[in-house]
């Protein structure tokens, strides 16, 4: 497994969940984690990480994030 790390390219607010640019995971996956599975990985690793429940704010929007296989 390949290890990627998931990155927040711009600050904002989606359906009242906080994103700042710089916020960043960890996770390891077989392919892109954000694509894999519906991103449920990198969701809760944002949510161990930061506290934030990601998933219902559509936190991973297009544009606003990069991956980047370590």
């Amino acid at each position: 497994m390949a290890l990627y790390i998931v990155e927040i390219t711009n600050s904002g607010i989606t359906n009242g969940v906080r994103r700042e640019k710089g916020m960043s995971v960890e996770v390891s996956c077989n392919s892109n984690p954000v694509s894999h599975n519906g991103g449920v990985l990198v969701y809760e690793a944002f949510d161990r990480k930061y506290g934030v429940d990601s998933k219902d704010g559509r936190f991973l929007t297009p544009g606003c994030y990069k991956v980047t296989r370590k």
